[in-house]
């Protein structure tokens, strides 16, 4: 895609009040910053549907001065954020969407900008990813869109997205390695003291589920379960017997008030447990296996690869605590454990 105004590549950011400065700068940094080692091979610019001021979510306002009419001019248009998420986007800048994808130009989002795409009809019948909060409200916005969880991004070569505000310069980055090749790309990432591809997709940066959603016939079990996550006995039957009740009314209770079987959340603790004794502790996989009742280390890391998308060695080395000396572990509990990347993307087939 090459404009026909300039032998660069254009990128036009569709900005919105109040904008996020992350998210714009995610993509300004990708494709605007200042690399005196490597030939320029893209201009931005900003637009707004209503030039001139521009309050930001934080720090000072911005002054936008170019209209819709910049989007004419776009090979890529990216939207970084909207808010608030699903809010109202003005139908002008809808159907400069709509043209500039028309006529050939790549529509990208960030994080809630997935939104924008998806009223501007460019996501309907296909898969798409937007913040792990938001992809509830996404799939029931849009029902017609195939709302994926736990991704980077996903690419169909005319229109992308990408998860939360991170997760929009891994697009980037993509970009330009599909504009590019890998070797520039991966210049412009070591430029900005970034790795190439992050390993795992965003549900490994999602928090675990509350209890809070459980009354008061449920919580002291699951309580209870927590502190026993080491235990090889500890199973649905017996967590029906530990509430007094039969196992096929414990399981339907516990749908109910939870949304998930009890088996799928006691592995979900146990997985939760081993996120954070790897964060927390440099205790061997095997070990924090046995602690969290996962039995063995190529189980942990066989429910690991499926639950995150990645291994327990590389969340260890992208989320592990630094420790003093000292601090390997003493007793704990598996269910309170402070005492003791390319990442999967979707293609767009």
């Amino acid at each position: 895609m090459t404009s026909s105004a300039s032998s660069r590549h254009q990128v036009v950011a569709l900005l919105n009040e109040p904008q996020s400065p992350f998210e714009l700068a995610c993509a300004a940094e990708v494709f605007a910053g200042a690399r005196p080692d490597l030939p320029a091979a893209y201009d931005f610019e900003v637009c707004t549907a209503r030039p001139g001021r521009l309050r930001t979510t934080t720090g000072p306002s911005l002054f936008v001065e170019a209209g819709l009419e910049a989007l004419e001019r776009a090979d890529t248009v990216i939207v970084p954020g909207w808010e608030p998420p699903g809010g109202p986007v003005p139908e002008n800048a809808l159907a400069a969407l709509r043209a500039a994808h028309g006529r050939g130009a790549r529509v990208v989002s960030i994080c809630a900008g997935a939104f924008v795409l998806a009223r501007a009809g460019l996501l309907e019948g296909r898969s798409a990813v937007t913040h792990w909060r938001r992809t509830a409200q996404l799939a029931a916005d849009f029902p017609e869109v195939d709302v994926v969880a736990d991704v980077l991004y996903v690419d169909h070569g005319d229109v992308a997205t990408s998860a939360g505000s991170g997760a929009g310069i891994d697009l980037c980055l993509h970009l330009v390695r599909t504009d590019h090749g890998t070797a520039y790309a991966a210049q412009v990432a070591r430029s900005m003291v970034l790795p190439p591809h992050r390993e795992g997709g965003q549900l490994q940066y999602a928090a675990g589920p509350a209890l809070s959603g459980t009354d008061e016939s449920l919580a002291p079990v699951l309580e209870w379960a927590l502190t026993r996550l080491d235990r090889t006995d500890l199973s649905v039957d017996r967590l029906a017997d530990r509430a007094g009740l039969s196992p096929r009314t414990f399981a339907r209770r516990f749908v109910r008030q939870l949304g998930t079987s009890p088996g799928q959340w006691l592995l979900q603790q146990r997985i939760d447990a081993a996120r954070a004794l790897l964060e927390r502790t440099d205790l061997p996989v095997e070990t924090i296996a046995a602690r969290v009742g996962l039995s063995s280390a190529v189980n942990l890391r066989r429910r690991f690869r499926t639950a995150l998308g990645t291994t327990p060695g590389a969340y260890r080395r992208v989320f592990g605590e630094a420790r003093a000396p000292g601090a390997r572990g003493g007793p704990g509990t598996p269910g309170t454990p402070g005492g003791e990347p390319q990442g999967p993307v979707a293609d767009g087939s």
